[in-house]
């Protein structure tokens, strides 16, 4: 129903002892690397005074569980200089990102998760709350003003990551809304096409990328969208935000209901179905990965691409310039529906979580001493060596901005697994912001302070449904798999409204019902 794009039902926790075996599958893997493009934090900043710890104390010891997003653990180049700064003795524990969810449910099956436990995502957040509403990790509110720099978190972002109004968790901040289209403009400027400001003009980009021979061979070998077998992180969903659909749920009648009982979803899969009857999407693209859609992106055989953040634009351009030296990349997001209205979804603002586990954390004093870690990490100095490494090796700052080393694969070795473990964002622990110097990415950088303006929140983001909890990855796969057979032609309009039947007959009436009464609340 919501946040979830693994390929299977994804299992549910169950509430004090076990997890059921978890089902593998891809996770959120679009979280940006890049801090949010509006910080006004200064890496100089001063760390707090609680930071502090004394030149002899002994170092506190500390394990650590957190997914892996690269092909192989980190040395400990990064680990050793952490050490030294916070004055701990850390044990990373890196499980691969692909099988997290396998690994996560077995160590809390058996009680060995470790003190410090990162899930994989929002989905897996929202699987887990019944666990901590069963009291199995400690509850960090009351503990936050005592910590000057995890006080300077978010308070709208922690709010979304409570637990009946209780806070258990620390988050890794995200932009809230950081999607839009990525496109050709070399493409747009020899047809003489404007960026598109609806979705009609969208629609006619796609259309004359397809028809027009944009890339000059004389052959029809190209398409307008590259797009993928994912509803929320293609471009299904963001699409769906312009044509003025809820974000996941919506009001109407005075009731929380799920996007897809909105007329707007149906214009939208109306869209794609017309997209796809035209050829000016991929025809295979509910069958597509996202390596192969980008791969189709960057061969220079598409011209338009959505995924789940306009910050892929220096990969994507990186690998499109090996294929076409002479392209040029943009961005665009203030697309207007059918209404002339501008509407973005957002996301909670968090990418992932972090959990405190009572059975690896004996007592207060312990928790406290692991939080002073984290509130240590929430400086610049600490923040800037977990997100972009030794200054002089991994970057090097110019402009009072971080220049990443030409030597990529050092930084994705050493660096990108500390990375996606940093608490906070670049307004919150202050660390330097990124020098973007591609065109294109600097507009995207702008374009996602415009769309926060126009950003739509989730309702029920940090609201309790035990049926969703259960069954609600189960039961969203009725609906893709819905939405996809619309799109192809193979079912009309009664279909998918049978599909919708057979949903709310299986739990999503209940599900309706518990996520209104706890809106109410």
């Amino acid at each position: 129903m919501k946040k979830s794009s693994f390929s299977a039902a994804l299992c549910t926790v169950m509430s004090a002892a076990v997890l059921l075996a978890a089902c593998s599958g891809g996770g959120n893997k679009e979280a940006s690397e890049t801090p949010s493009a509006d910080s006004g934090a200064s890496a100089s900043s001063s760390p707090a005074a609680a930071s502090e710890t004394p030149k002899d104390a002994k170092p506190t010891e500390i394990t650590i569980m957190l997914p892996l997003n690269t092909s192989e653990a980190p040395p400990d180049t990064i680990k050793n200089e952490l050490e030294k700064l916070t004055n701990t003795k850390l044990n990373y524990q890196f499980f691969p990102a692909d099988t997290y969810e396998e690994k996560l449910n077995t160590a809390f099956a058996t009680g060995s998760l470790p003190q410090v436990t990162y899930l994989k995502n929002s989905t897996t957040f929202l699987q887990m709350r019944s666990a901590i509403k069963d009291g199995q990790f400690w509850e960090i509110g009351p503990y936050m003003s005592e910590f000057p720099n995890l006080s300077k978190l978010k308070p709208d972002i922690l709010d979304n990551t409570k637990v009946d109004g209780k806070l258990y968790s620390l988050y890794i901040g995200r932009p809230l809304a950081r999607q839009g289209m990525i496109y050709r403009k070399d493409w747009a400027d020899k047809l003489g096409i404007q960026p598109p400001k609806n979705v009609d003009e969208l629609f006619a980009m796609a259309k004359a990328f397809t028809e027009q021979d944009p890339d000059g061979n004389g052959q029809k070998d190209t398409i307008g969208f590259a797009d993928r077998n994912e509803l929320v992180y293609g471009a299904f969903k963001t699409v769906s935000a312009w044509f003025g659909t809820p974000n996941y749920w919506g009001e109407q009648e005075g009731q929380l209901k799920p996007e897809f009982m909105f007329q707007n979803y149906i214009d939208t899969m109306d869209y794609f179905k017309k997209l796809r009857d035209g050829g000016y999407i991929n025809q295979d693209f509910a069958a597509t990965s996202k390596t192969d859609a980008v791969n189709l992106f960057t061969s220079g055989k598409a011209g338009i691409y959505v995924g789940g953040s306009m910050q892929d634009i220096d990969s994507l351009n990186k690998d499109l310039v090996k294929n076409v030296p002479d392209a040029v990349l943009d961005a665009e997001s203030m697309i207007a529906g059918p209404d002339g209205k501008v509407q973005q979804w957002e996301i909670p603002g968090y990418n992932n979580v972090v959990l405190f586990p009572k059975s690896a954390i004996k007592d207060e004093a312990e928790l406290k001493s692991i939080l002073a870690f984290f509130d240590k990490m929430m400086t610049p100095e600490v923040a800037n060596l977990m997100y972009w490494g030794i200054e002089g090796t991994h970057y090097t700052v110019v402009n009072g901005q971080a220049k990443v080393s030409d030597n990529k694969e050092l930084v994705e070795r050493e660096v990108k697994p500390f990375k996606d473990s940093v608490i906070g964002e670049a307004e919150t622990n202050g660390m330097f912001q990124p020098l973007n110097e591609l065109p294109g990415r600097i507009h995207v950088e702008q374009l996602i302070i415009e769309n926060e303006k126009a950003g739509v929140k989730d309702p029920t983001a940090a609201l309790d449904s035990a049926t969703y909890a259960e069954k609600g990855v189960e039961l969203q796969q009725l609906i893709t798999d819905a939405t996809y057979k619309y799109i192809y032609g193979q079912l009309d309009k009664a279909g998918f409204q049978k599909a919708i039947d057979n949903w709310r007959k299986q739990g999503g009436d209940k599900m309706i019902e518990e996520f209104n009464a706890s809106y109410k609340k």
